[in-house]
Formats: structure tokens, sequence, C-alpha cells
């Protein structure tokens, strides 16, 4: 490559297309699928090697004796067509998932396996070999390693300079193609600008020349006629040797000097370098045409996109294009997703029924039925109402119960205002929504015809089975907590693997992955062993996705959709759900952890080192009451100037006695108890915040252990906050957050791990007084049909098989007491001791100084204040796995949130 111009050296960069043009002749042929990207192949092939032919009849003709030219030729065509067998597997891949052959599908499936491991071997091996090349060529080229190794230092950084330009342009390259496509600009954001790229390049460099050598001629005053070749001996070669400062004219000198080979005054040279350019370039641009009908999804997976994760730099437009993934086009089923919106009641509110009734209309609003603007998809809403019917008086029939007929009400209500949301006046009247009743065998089917046309179906039940208006201190912790949760947790879980729990609130399932083998079959069956009351049924949305993640179906988080659900208001709520959150929680990562080898092997997103990150969060959650009471120890010990032992012995004793008293209390008076430690916690905690950042002030730094977690964790959060504008509003309740951690991490868990054995709900436990109802065939202008016998028929079995009550025997049920409470006995025995040793091995430090670091404390100027401070191994061991789980999270997010701008860009 140094042997030939520049010119032609950018034009065979396209020359590398030429094996992906053959491979795509012959995969359509192979798999006999002959579509109109066969001819632009074929043509392609032809092309290129007619640029070959080109570029070798244009430097060996022009000294058919220089054997030194012939063998660099030789070296430029030959390498460019190794270079073209980089994007061999985008081909290979179709052949062996078209063609009915088992031994290829046994080896496309070996290479996807281990194909992270073949690019990271390979990448080594070109390192390696491009050494040995660079290292052979000084002895070939008879050079002294003594005049390569003393490059002066200006050229030395000319060459720093363009290596580092050419690394990072490359990268911002990858980055915005990808976003491109991600956005669905794959024409006029990716393809139009990688094609032009080489003849961008071509122009900038040819047109400085021309221009010199017009200003070279006017500068000799002659009416002569100054050839090129005159301009190469005359200008270029004299000039080059007086030049300093400006780097630019160096620059049009040396594009001019590689170009002083060929006498740019012939005709011939020009018409044989000018033809095999663009005979390279149309072959590239024939060889990729079947990237302008790619059809891709918004926020499409890079895996999906490139066949290769790694890109070449030094290629980096045909890299680009060569690795986008080849698909051979065929006739679609391009039938809009029929997508199920599930949703359970039982007692909820008229306001919360109200709230689901306006987000069901809005969704038949937004993709309506009847004309739609889109086709992407269609939907039907189910709503099954657990416990609809009761017994009125004076009556053997069952008829709807109050909650039941609040649904009714509401949904003609919705109907009416959405039936008048398009008019100029809005008109007070009432509408009455096409509706029909249906028998059922398991009660009644309500089917109600929305606005634009989508149905929307409720399933009264006669068997029996939650939140709160959003308002006051207990729901402004919980959207903080929800906020920091999703900012972080749930995007590094994206991210680095998959979100491990989907809440069902706003959770969006494939159909196939739920019918999938151990899946639904697994999540219908009923609890019989201890561990299975707490893991399938405290937290059944984190089951479900437990089973989906052990099958091989990844779980993600999308922030670029909105969600709204209630949240418990009152403590006592509160405490009860998250009493069978935590337990469940657990039980299912400690299942998923336990099940590592099995889990990474079907799950290709759930690796080994993402479990062991899971591993480092479960372990930091069982250790959390130890951890709190150290910081509590560490609080009092700041506030009372007392020795860190003593304030940790202080520190131990109120959670303790709270441990014993919930094993001898009822849940509500350990509720109380809980109520009033918190309160006492969150003063402690409000008294030990301000103090440190009045020492901050006071003492003029931030460089303490105190001091550096308060300003990280504002500047992570704030940080994290500015980058979701839209939820920034949702910092003010963060002081609320941090003062009540104790509450949440310490006593709660202590309520939770003690009362794990009760697998009641603990919410919602009451029931409406019977009255004399309204059957269903009472409800206004409404059709009661029955049910077709075909249907009544697989009612009757699924009722029969998954939904018949459970009987009350009187001995399983004490046996079954016996058995969650020797559980609960076992782990909690487990979960405490632990709790315990890590206190111990903290008091021991902390009493006998086994070993302690002690750092100088300076101020804002790094001048030393001439105070200590002390760091324990626990203390340290605490902080340094916090600081590298939070800025695992805090990468995760920034990588997550690229994804969501490129979906909102999209979208707006």
């Amino acid at each position: 490559m140094p042997h030939l111009d520049i010119v032609t050296n950018v034009a065979i960069l396209n020359g590398v297309a030429v094996l992906s043009a053959f491979l795509q002749a012959v995969t359509q042929c192979t798999v006999k699928k002959m579509n109109i990207f066969l001819l632009p192949s074929i043509m392609a092939s032809v092309v290129m090697v007619v640029g070959y032919c080109l570029f070798v009849v244009l430097y060996i003709l022009k000294d058919s004796a220089d054997v030194k030219t012939a063998i660099w030729v030789g070296l430029a065509v030959g390498g460019s067509i190794l270079v073209s067998f980089n994007w061999w597997e985008n081909y290979f891949r179709v052949i062996c998932v078209k063609r009915k052959s088992i031994i290829l599908k046994n080896l496309f499936e070996d290479l996807s396996k281990c194909q992270n491991m073949l690019h990271i071997m390979s990448s080594v091996l070109r390192i390696v070999v491009t050494a040995c090349v660079l290292g052979a060529y000084v002895p070939l080229a008879k050079l002294d390693w003594d005049i390569v190794t003393s490059i002066p230092s200006r050229e030395t950084r000319i060459v720093a300079i363009i290596i580092g330009v050419q690394l990072i342009s490359s990268a911002l390259c990858h980055w915005f193609a990808l976003a491109a496509c991600k956005m669905h600009a794959v024409r006029r954001c990716f393809i139009l600008p990688l094609y032009l790229a080489s003849l961008a390049v071509m122009v900038l460099f040819i047109v400085p020349v021309i221009l010199d050598y017009q200003d070279h001629q006017l500068s000799l005053n002659t009416t002569e006629n100054i050839n090129f070749t005159s301009y190469c001996a005359e200008a270029v070669n004299v000039r080059n040797q007086s030049l300093s400062g400006n780097l630019f004219p160096h620059l049009v000198l040396d594009v001019a000097q590689t170009l002083c080979f060929l006498d740019m005054s012939n005709t011939a040279d020009i018409f044989l370098l000018a033809g095999a350019a663009i005979s390279w370039w149309i072959g590239l641009v024939l060889a990729t045409i079947h990237i302008w009908y790619f059809n891709i999804y918004r926020i499409q997976k890079t895996q999906d996109l490139f066949v290769r994760r790694l890109y070449e730099g030094a290629f980096i437009e045909q890299s680009l294009l060569l690795n986008t993934r080849f698909n051979i086009l065929s006739y679609c089923d391009d039938t809009p997703a029929l997508i199920y919106l599930c949703a359970t009641m039982w007692h909820e509110t008229y306001e919360e029924m109200m709230n689901i009734m306006i987000s069901i209309f809005r969704l038949d609003k937004y993709r309506p039925k009847t004309g739609p603007k889109f086709n992407d998809f269609t939907f039907e809403a189910h709503i099954y109402f657990d416990d609809a019917f009761e017994n009125a008086k004076g009556n053997q029939d069952r008829h709807l119960n109050t909650y039941a007929k609040d649904l009714v009400q509401i949904i003609t209500e919705v109907y009416g205002i959405f039936k008048n949301l398009d008019k100029s006046f809005f008109e007070v009247q009432q509408h009455i929504p096409h509706q029909s009743i249906i028998e059922t065998p398991y009660g009644a089917r309500l089917v109600v015809e929305m606005p634009h046309g989508n149905n929307i179906v409720g399933h009264g039940e006669v068997i029996n089975q939650l939140s709160i208006s959003p308002a006051g201190p207990a729901v402004w912790f919980q959207k903080f907590e929800y906020a920091v949760s999703h900012w972080l947790q749930k995007t590094a879980e994206h991210v680095f693997g998959c979100v491990l729990c989907s809440p069902g609130c706003f959770s969006l399932f494939r159909a196939e992955a739920l019918m999938d083998d151990n899946v639904m079959k697994k999540y219908s069956t009923r609890s019989t062993e201890p561990s299975q009351y707490i893991q399938y049924d405290q937290g059944e949305d984190r089951w479900l996705c437990t089973l989906l993640l052990k099958q091989g179906w990844r779980v993600e988080y999308n922030a670029a959709s909105d969600a709204y659900t209630n949240a418990p208001e009152s403590f006592k709520e509160l405490y009860n759900q998250r009493k069978r959150w935590g337990p469940s929680t657990m039980a299912n990562i400690v299942d998923l952890i336990g099940s590592t080898n099995l889990v990474s092997k079907n799950n290709p997103s759930m690796s080994k080192p993402f479990m062991v990150y899971q591993l480092f969060a479960m372990i930091s959650a069982i250790l959390a009451p130890a951890t709190i009471c150290l910081m509590v120890g560490g609080s009092l010990s700041f506030l009372l100037n007392i020795p860190a032992a003593g304030a940790l012995v202080l520190a131990v004793i109120p959670p303790a006695i709270y441990l014993g008293l919930c094993f001898k209390l009822k849940a509500d008076t350990q509720i109380t108890i809980a109520a009033v430690l918190s309160v006492i916690y969150a003063l402690i905690m409000m008294v030990v915040t301000m103090s440190i950042i009045a020492s901050m002030v006071v003492e003029k730094t931030i460089l303490t252990p105190s001091s550096i977690f308060v300003v990280a964790m504002s500047i992570i959060y704030v940080v994290t906050a500015l980058v979701h504008p839209q939820e920034l509003p949702l910092l003010a309740y963060g002081l609320l957050y941090i003062i009540c951690i104790p509450s949440a991490y310490l006593l709660l868990t202590i309520y939770s791990m003690v009362n794990m054995n009760s697998v009641s709900w603990g919410t919602r436990e009451t029931k409406p007084a019977a009255e004399a109802g309204t059957t269903g065939a009472n409800i206004q202008q409404t059709k009661t049909q029955k049910g077709r016998l075909d249907e009544k028929r697989f009612w009757n079995e699924f009722i029969e098989k998954y939904l018949e009550p459970l009987q009350n025997d009187k001995e399983k049920q004490e046996k079954t007491k016996n058995e969650l409470q020797d559980l609960r006995n076992k782990i909690n025995f487990s979960f405490f001791f632990l709790n315990a040793l890590w206190l111990v091995a903290a008091f021991v430090f902390q009493v006998f100084a086994v070993f302690q670091l002690k750092f100088d404390i300076v101020d804002l100027n790094l001048n030393k204040t001439g105070k200590q401070f002390e760091v324990e191994p626990m203390s340290l061991m605490f902080i340094l796995g916090f600081a590298l789980s939070v800025l695992l999270q805090f990468i995760g997010m920034f990588y997550h949130r690229k994804a969501v701008n490129i979906f909102v860009y999209y979208s707006n």
C-alpha cells in the first residue's frame, strides 16, 4: 500500500466487497431463493473483477519490467481479497439456517455459541500478524531500525494525532450509524453517508492537488503548457524540501507526490484509475443494495442488526455496510399482532377502577379498530373480576355485588366521556355502549364495544381472591424508591443481563413465551411445599419472570414507555405488601443463582458474570440489617462523641428487642412498634445528615468517609435525575427516602422475615355485605346470551383443572401452617446468624483495633488539617462493594439512556 498512490488506496478499500458479492449470489442459489437481489449480486461480482483488472493494467503495463511494482500490486490485490473473508459468516449463517442439512445446522450452532471467543482470538491473531508484517518490512526494505526508531518528535506527534483521529472518528461513526438504524433512518442517515464517504475522501484529496497544480502554472507566468510530470519534478520535489510550519501544504504535496507515478495528463492513466475506482464503488453499492429493504424494529438489538459485534476501524464504512445482516426477503405475514390486555380485580375502590378504565379507553382512541391509521397491532382488554357475585336476600340466584356494579357503571361513564372527546362542545348526555352478557360456567362475561371498535371483556367469577390514592409520606417514599430502582437497578439488569422482575402492573408478555414449555404449565401449579407458598404465591410476577428466564426468554426494561399504578399509602399496608415481596424476591433469586449453569446455558443474556453480580446483590440484601446497625452506630458515635464499639452496642439493642417481640406479638402490634421506631430512626438520620453537612462547612473539606458518601450519592442521584427530566421533581422526595432507610432496610426486613410464614396478602381483606343486588340480566340495555357448547366444555375442563376452589381440609391446613413455621425458623436462624457474625466481626475490629486504615484529612485546597480519620475493614468492604455496585448501575443507566433517547427522538 505505501507504494500505491493515495487515491488508489482509498478506492481499493471498496474492493473488499468482492467476496461478499460472490457469496450473496451463491447463498441465494444454494437456498433456492431466487429473488431480486441475485442479479445485483452477480453484477457486483463482475464489476469488482473488472475494477481489479483495470487496477492491474494501470500499474503493471506502466512498467512491465518492474518486478517490485508487480509484487506490491499483487500484495494489494491479495490483501483486499483476504480482508473480504471478514464477513463470510453473514452468508454462511443463512445457508445453515435455510438448508436442511443437520451437519450445517450443528456447525452453525457451535459457531454461534463460541462466536465471541472466536472474534477475540481472531483479533489477537490479526494484531500479531500485523506486528510481524511491520517487523518483517524493515529488513525486507533494507531499512535500519535506528532510522525507524529515530523519527523526529514532530512527525511522531503527527502520526499519533492521525491514529487518534482515526480511532475516535471510527468509534463515533459506528455509534451514529447504529443510532441511525435504531431510529429507522437507515437510508438517509446510514446507507447514503457510507456510500458517499469514499467518494468525498477522494474529492478532498484530488481537488486541492488540482488547485495547487493550477496555482503552480500561474506562478510560472508563461504561456507554455506545463504537464503534470513537469509539475511533479519542478514543484513537488523541490517545494517539499523547503516547507515548514503549516501542515496543509505538506498534505497537499504528499498526495500529489503519490500521484506523480501516474501521468495525470495522460488520458489512458486517468481512464484506468477512474474506471477502477468507479467499478469498485459500484460493486460495493450493488453488493449492499439489500440494505435499502432491510426491515427493522425500533430499538432493534445490535446483534440483530450486525453479524459481528466488532467493526473494522480501517474499513469503517465498508465494515458497517457488509456487516449488516443479509436476510433473504420472503413473503412475510403482515397480520397485525394481537395484544391481550389483562387485569385482575377484586375489591378495588371506585377511583382505582376508574383509572384502569380510562387507561383502556385511552388506548382504544390511540389504536382504533375502525379506520385505523396504524396496522401494527390490535388489542382486546380482559378484566378478570374475582368474587363478582353474592347471594341476595330472598332470592336463590346470585347477583352482582357492589364492586361489580361499580365496574359496570364506570364503563358506561367512561364510554360517555370518550364518546364526546372529539366534539367541539362537550355534551352532557348518557351514552350506552353496545354490550352483551354471556353466561359462562365460571360466572358471566360482559363484552363492551368501545367507541373506536375495540372490545373490553369483563369476566366475573363466582370464586374468590389491591392500591390507594397517591398521597402521603408512604407514597412519597415509594415514588423516590421506584424512581431510583428503575433509573439504576432495572437499567443495570437490562444492560448487563436481564430484568429479574417485571411488575404486573406495567408488563407486556409475548404469548409465545408464556405458553412455552415449563412456563405457564408450571406457573399454574398449586403450591404444596412450604417454600413454594413463598416463592410462587407471594410474588407471582417475579415467579413468572423466573420461569421465563430459565426457559431462555429475555425480560427487558423500556424506560420510554409510561405506566401508572397505585401504591399503598398507609404504613401498615406498605409493610404488609413488602412482607410478601421480600421473602419471594429472596427465594426467586436464590433459585436463579442455584441454577446458574442451567440458566446461563439456556439464556444467552444471563451470563455467569451477571449471576455473580446478582450474588453480590443478594449478599448485600441479606446483610442489610447488620449494615444499617453499623450505619446507625456510626451516627450515634458521631453525634454523642462516644467510642464506636459502644455506639454499635447501642445501635443493636433496639432492633434486637424488636426481633424478639416480633416472634411473640401479633402482626398489627409489630407494625405499630415499627412505626414508632421508624420515627425515632428518621429523627436520628435527619440530625446526622445535617451534622455531616455542617461539618463539611466548618472543616471546609469533603474528604472524609461520611462526606464522600453523602456527596457522591447526591451527585449520582442528581445526575441520574437530570438525564430523566420528566421525573426530575421526584428528587424532592430524596430526603424522605434517606431518613427512612433504617425503617425500610432494618425494621421492614425483620418484619418480613419473621412473618414469612403468614402467606395471606394482608391487604383488602374485606367483603361487601350481602344485599339485594342486580343480576346480570338487569343491566341496562344488555343482552344475556348462552355460551356455546364447546366454550362451556372448555371452561368446565379449565375450572376443574385450575380454578376449582380449594377444599377446607383443616388437618392439611394445620400441617401446612406448621411446615411454614418450621421453614421460617430455619431461614430466620441462618439469616440473622449471618448478620450477627457480621456485627461481631465489626465489634471485634473496633474494640481491639485489629486492623485500621488512617488517612489525613485535607481541606478543599488539599492542605492537611492536622486531623485524621480511621476506616475499619468492615466499613471499607461495605464502601468498596457499594461503590462498585452503584458505579456499575450508573454506567448501565447511561448506556440504556442512549437507547431511550433514540426511541423518544423517533417517536417524536
